[in-house]
């Protein structure tokens, strides 16, 4: 026992100099992912900036790039912007598209947000909204609401019937796709395209029972999913919506990460997973009725958008969320620019053009979970 206590000493001072060099080097990998992130978050920024100044120039009225410039900035009170000389454009712009615009870069953020936390929830790649049946819920909801005229929550009625839907559809396919402690993404699937023909013939059935003839038409466009006749008084809640549910993703970042790894796992690291799954289903069921409130159904932007930043960010979701967010705001603004120029002058439902972007998207993605994972499991 005398003899082993002399040796003791050494270890101590070389344990000591060998931390520095693994804190350098996980800096500096730390650093270099940090790059490529900070480059995607400042071209996605700078192409939201033209996406949205496209958004409001293209249209039956061209307006110059320049002039919608002028037009904003003058809106918001700068002395040194010119006065608009024309007030038509400037009704154009300010009143009819920037509205537009706007609802589109924050539904297409709360969507593709919102289909990257239900990937990582249920850990399944295919998980978005409208595949699984919680668009439809949301509808329903909504629908529900017009038909019957309900106004308990005074204007705020819509969206909360909208969150109700979508909240219990959301549970349903959970529930029933979920057996034996495992979600396979057939089982996933089939449960959300199960739930949502449901749904849909229920809010089909009530449209075509309604005695409101040409508020039951209007609703049928609405369910194709589109961004017109949105006014800035009612711009307010999709947005706050949107902000509230991406500030609670970015602080839960850690434990989606965690999920990723699996349920056991994630509990060992001391995530209640159950409690905190719940937690994020209301969350996202919130988020998930209000746009479709205010935007109808919009299919496939939560499914596209996660999976094409993840080629660019990796799967961190502290970096995934954000990105996300922006790309989703990009790719639904110039999605309602094709639904308004494509056959002008009549409009596409911008719904139609996500569907037709992300069918064949999701096809492509099931084969190749079909190739990774044989059984379909995911855990």
């Amino acid at each position: 026992m005398t003899g082993a206590a002399p040796a003791s000493p050494p270890v101590a001072p070389a344990s000591r100099p060998a931390a520095p060099g693994p804190a350098r080097k996980d800096g500096g990998a730390a650093g270099s992912r940090r790059a490529p992130f900070a480059t995607a978050l400042g071209i996605l920024g700078v192409l939201l900036l033209a996406s949205m100044t496209a958004g409001l120039a293209i249209g039956s009225v061209a307006v110059p790039p320049g002039e919608v410039w002028g037009i904003v900035t003058h809106a918001l009170g700068a002395d040194w912007s010119e006065p608009v000389r024309s007030r038509a454009r400037e009704t154009i712009v300010l009143d009819v598209r920037a509205p537009r615009v706007l609802l589109g870069a924050v539904t297409g953020a709360g969507l593709a947000v919102v289909g990257t936390a239900m990937q990582a929830l249920v850990r399944n790649p295919l998980a978005e909204p409208y595949l699984l049946g919680v668009s439809s819920g949301a509808s329903l909801g909504a629908v529900a609401v017009i038909v019957f005229g309900v106004s308990v929550f005074g204007p705020l009625s819509l969206s909360v019937a909208a969150f109700i839907g979508a909240l219990v559809t959301l549970l349903l396919v959970y529930m029933t796709a979920r057996t034996g402690g495992r979600i396979t993404s057939v089982r996933l699937v089939l449960s959300g395209v199960a739930f949502a023909a449901v749904l849909t013939a229920v809010m089909d059935m009530l449209l075509l029972t309604s005695d409101r003839g040409n508020e039951a038409r209007a609703v049928l466009a609405w369910t194709l999913g589109g961004l017109g006749g949105v006014q800035w008084g009612t711009l307010w809640l999709p947005g706050a919506a949107v902000l509230l549910g991406v500030g609670v993703l970015l602080v839960q970042a850690r434990n989606l990460n965690l999920l990723l790894a699996g349920e056991e796992a994630a509990t060992t690291m001391g995530l209640d997973v159950a409690r905190f799954r719940a937690r994020m289903f209301v969350l996202l069921s919130l988020v998930t009725g209000v746009l479709v409130a205010a935007a109808g159904p919009i299919g496939f932007v939560g499914l596209i958008m996660p999976h094409i930043v993840r080629l660019f960010v990796g799967g961190d979701h502290r970096r995934v969320l954000p990105t996300a967010a922006l790309a989703g705001a990009v790719f639904l603004i110039w999605a309602d620019v094709a639904a308004r120029t494509v056959a002008a002058p009549m409009e596409i439902p911008v719904g139609v053009l996500t569907a037709l972007c992300g069918g064949p998207f999701f096809l492509w993605l099931m084969r190749r979970d079909a190739r990774r994972n044989p059984d379909g499991g995911v855990g």
